[in-house]
């Protein structure tokens, strides 16, 4: 699909009611009210966008997938920046026209508009478990392999951080990245030692960010290893699930 907009018709009839002179009148009208078919700015071979399929696979939500090509740097061509100016993927186009420009908002909408199965937590104390762990995944690995792969790739140069504006690789932060990642590892282990899930007892968004970590982490010619034998166990019934394909 290429780049652009996407928009459904959807005529809706609301029932009204008026006071006339006095006199109650009970009537009905149609209204046209135009929405967007949800569209998923994509690259399919990006960890953040894979984050997203994966969420809307999970909630089972239909949508159109556009493709941007990073390698050859459609993002920060001219029809992309006039989609998202922040020149990242994914993006998300919701029924509403807003667009959402992060994981972090998508799976906010997402959650909140298709409620379930619920990824972000039922009671308070899940929903705050939850977002803790995900934000350590994300922090702990996958900013850890963005570091070290994106100072050290030859491709990335002046590349070193995603969006509009170029910056110079710093060498010593992917060094710096690769011992990161190895923790991480680490850090998983230990976690999911006696657990099926990274966070409560139930399937969250916390294990769809760490599945992407992991996985990433093979661009820096990383993985797990016999040393870690409850995140591969936990990593292999992921993998049970039909959108850890995609």
């Amino acid at each position: 699909m290429r780049l652009g907009k996407g928009y459904k018709a959807v005529n809706r009839r609301f029932q009204v009611e008026w006071v006339t002179a006095g006199f109650g009148i009970i009537g009905s009208f149609s209204v046209a009210k135009v929405f967007h078919m949800i569209t998923l700015y994509d690259c399919a071979t990006a960890p953040n966008p894979r984050r997203a399929r994966i969420l809307l696979a999970e909630k089972g939500i239909a949508h159109d997938t556009v493709q941007v090509d990073l390698r050859s740097g459609e993002q920060l061509g001219e029809a992309y920046r006039r989609i998202n100016p922040q020149c990242t993927v994914p993006a998300l186009r919701t029924h509403e026209g807003l667009l959402l420009t992060d994981n972090a908002a998508i799976t906010a909408y997402v959650e909140a508009r298709y409620p379930h199965p619920p990824l972000l937590g039922e009671t308070p104390g899940e929903k705050a478990e939850i977002a803790s762990w995900n934000w350590r995944v994300e922090f702990e690995g996958l900013l850890a392999v963005a570091e070290a792969l994106r100072n050290s790739a030859p491709a990335m140069a002046n590349r070193a951080l995603p969006g509009a504006v170029n910056y110079a690789q710093i060498p010593a932060l992917a060094e710096r990245g690769l011992a990161r990642v190895a923790q991480f590892f680490t850090m998983l282990n230990e976690r999911l030692a006696g657990r099926d899930f990274i966070a409560c007892d139930r399937f969250s968004v916390a294990d769809i960010t760490a599945v992407v970590a992991v996985d990433f982490a093979r661009v820096v010619r990383q993985k797990p290893g016999e040393q870690h034998p409850h995140l591969l166990r936990w990593r292999s019934a992921m993998a049970g699930r039909p959108s850890m394909s995609l």
